[in-house]
């Protein structure tokens, strides 16, 4: 391999476009063409005009003859593209999910596995400082944890089409919901044995149920919630809800909490604003622990978390570990099959509503 890694972009959309700048700006990568199955037909950015385009995702391979390949395009293309992105002897990073189905995850990290390719997945919390620091003030709390996370999103606007679009591929709680079911399974480091789901369609232009609620009970008795939902139709009220509780107390990732978070609170339809998925104002701790009057002991803490990095940046941290993985050859059994897991139990959650039953996991 030359000292760049030459990089092949497919799909330029939100996160797409993202991993592409991270690209064209890192000095360790030379993309070598860009991807999509209109991208001739749809305004380039700027920054990455003048770069191969392809239509034809065979023909991108064969022709540009890439090191690695970046998968943005939708989820029911990811599995596809990921084997013969591997089979053609090339490393990967891809958006998350890993596929729309178990087996087809299976397939690409087992042949990831078997071609020694580096397989890196877009869990974008994963690189993020106060997603990480959450998780370890989380496992502070002891045991049972009572984890409750959402993410509601108002689609308008652009929002309005990718949501629609994404639906046709996947729900919600299943597209977005392997972020959040992750960070469950690291703050439990427990193994997941049932999962409850429901849904409902609200949204007629929707191919699937566009709003749901899985619940997830783990062997070491912790117990967790996501929901998700999208359209126009979504309230914004309690849109964004990150919490951990333990014995010892809760640890949360607030919003509203600093001066340029008030400035915008008049701000409207601002859920689907990508940005503000990683976000974070600030972390508050609560203890538990009480005197002998049983007043609390200690009072609750905030942290700030005003310098956090923006989503550009977090892509950039992505893109940055990718390469270290490539070149230092890191061993990602880990975070693959962390993926695979997590994917497992947002499909428990999918099958559960088909059924409506709760679904033990082997």
């Amino acid at each position: 391999m030359s000292d760049k890694v030459k990089v092949l972009v497919v799909g330029l959309g939100n996160m797409g476009a993202s991993h592409a700048s991270a690209y064209h700006r890192l000095d360790g990568f030379e993309i070598v063409g860009l991807m999509s199955r209109s991208i001739k037909s749809k305004k380039i950015p700027a920054e990455l005009s003048g770069y191969p385009l392809y239509e034809d995702f065979d023909e991108a391979l064969k022709e540009a003859r890439p090191d690695a390949v970046s998968i943005n395009s939708w989820p029911n293309t990811h599995a596809e593209y990921a084997l013969k992105a591997i089979d053609a002897g090339c490393h990967v990073f891809m958006e998350k999910p890993l596929a729309t189905n178990i087996e087809d995850a299976e397939k690409v990290v087992a042949a990831a596995r078997a071609r020694n390719c580096k397989l890196v997945l877009g869990y974008i919390l994963r690189v993020h400082p106060s997603w990480i620091k959450f998780i370890e003030m989380g496992k502070t709390l002891g045991k049972p944890l009572v984890m409750r996370l959402n993410l509601n999103q108002q689609s308008s606007g652009p929002a309005w089409h990718w949501h629609k679009n994404l639906i046709d591929s996947l729900i919600p709680i299943v597209d977005c919901g392997v972020h959040y079911v992750d960070v469950m399974c690291q703050l439990t480091g427990a193994r997941p044995v049932r999962v409850h789901g429901i849904g409902a369609k609200l949204w007629p232009e929707a191919a699937k149920q566009n709003y749901g609620h899985l619940h997830v009970t783990f062997d070491d008795g912790s117990v967790g919630w996501y929901e998700a939902g999208w359209g126009p139709m979504m309230s914004e009220i309690a849109y964004f809800v990150k919490d951990v509780v333990g014995p010892e107390g809760a640890v949360s990732i607030v919003a509203g909490q600093s001066e340029s978070a008030a400035k915008d609170a008049d701000e409207v339809s601002d859920s689907a604003d990508i940005d503000r998925h990683t976000k974070t104002d600030a972390i508050k701790i609560h203890h538990a622990k009480v005197d002998a009057d049983k007043n609390f002991a200690k009072p609750d803490e905030i942290f700030s978390m005003e310098d956090e990095p923006g989503h550009q940046e977090l892509c950039d941290r992505e893109q940055q570990f990718f390469l270290r993985a490539i070149r230092e050859d890191l061993d990602l059994s880990e975070s693959m099959d962390a993926a695979v897991n997590s994917l497992r139990i947002v499909l428990a959650a999918e099958q559960s509503i088909e059924e409506r039953r709760a679904i033990d996991l082997a």
